[in-house]
């Protein structure tokens, strides 16, 4: 993993921010005020794993069990992906 997020950090969605899933768009959403991201499969089994108890580290291990990629190249998805959002103050570190 990249030294921009902590292997240890336990990210988790901000507050007033939620994964939704929408009927309409046939997928999911994630809600937060005035906002309104689609989310594809990808960042959608990230962000049920962000609850705050599980660390990066573990994340992206479980990612591992799921998605046919290296570890190297899942851990910099997931920190691109949880980057991203805490810039737009949707997911905390």
């Amino acid at each position: 993993m990249s030294a921009d997020i902590d292997p240890a950090a336990r990210p988790r969605l901000a507050r007033g921010v939620r994964l939704r899933a929408d009927a309409s768009r046939g997928g999911f959403v994630l809600l937060a005020p005035e906002r309104v991201l689609t989310a594809n499969a990808a960042a959608v089994e990230i962000l049920k794993r962000c609850d705050g108890e599980r660390t990066l580290s573990a994340i992206v291990d479980d990612l591992v069990q799921i998605f046919p990629a290296d570890r190297a190249r899942i851990a910099a998805d997931v920190e691109a992906l949880l980057a991203d959002l805490a810039g737009k103050r949707m997911i905390e570190l």
